[in-house]
């Protein structure tokens, strides 16, 4: 099941092919089309992309594929589930945040990109340190120290894609993958049916399944 949020709630809630047809949604992916991770000739089917994803991982590090055959076979459970693969620790951003605010917290814990949630802890928007960093958004080189100041102070709501598209915990993957490579989003928040985000899926998330046990179920 998936979900649409803004900065005035709920906008959608249904299935994935429903989801295609929502107009916002069709928006990001017209705005951030990019090439799927992985690249290089690669077909929008995230089969083959996942085919490829596994065989390069292994290609590039024989010792880890030895070592995992010279280990006992262990009680082997699928993953198929956004949940069985979303980071919990979630970090979010303060809707009232600063692009200041904003940019410290990312920088500060690492990551790329994180929800921006209401003063309930309802989603309203995703903010990535790409969209801190676009450049029709800074400040001309020449600008003077004041016109630095005020993009520092602006309101992530300005700058945050919303609505942005959510995902529940028990979604199945192979959906939130057709979701990403469609829309050209780095992850998805997930999100309880009150709109409170309780962890995010990454591309990175599920090609780390990939690669490692248990395995993901996506073909079966």
């Amino acid at each position: 099941m998936f979900s649409v949020y803004g900065l005035t709630g709920q906008l959608f809630t249904g299935s994935m092919e429903d989801l295609q047809q929502v107009e916002a949604v069709r928006a990001v992916a017209r705005t951030r089309a990019i090439r799927p991770l992985g690249q290089d000739g690669l077909s929008g089917d995230f089969t083959k992309f996942l085919h490829h994803a596994a065989a390069e991982a292994h290609h590039r590090n024989p010792l880890a594929a030895y070592v995992q055959a010279e280990q006992p076979h262990l009680p082997r459970h699928p993953l198929s589930r956004v949940g069985d693969l979303m980071s919990r620790r979630v970090i979010t951003v303060p809707f009232e945040a600063t692009v200041l605010d904003a940019w410290q917290l990312l920088a500060t814990k690492g990551i790329g990109q994180a929800p921006v949630v209401d003063g309930s802890g309802t989603l309203v928007g995703l903010l990535s340190r790409a969209d801190l960093l676009r450049p029709d958004r800074l400040p001309l080189p020449a600008a003077n120290a004041v016109a630095w100041q005020a993009l520092l102070a602006q309101q992530v709501t300005d700058i945050m894609w919303t609505p942005v598209p959510s995902v529940a915990a028990e979604t199945d993957i192979r959906r939130v993958a057709s979701v990403l490579l469609d829309t050209g989003l780095p992850g998805l928040p997930v999100v309880d049916n009150h709109g409170a985000v309780t962890g995010f899926i990454s591309r990175a998330d599920i090609l780390r399944a990939v690669v490692n046990d248990p395995p993901l179920d996506l073909w079966g």
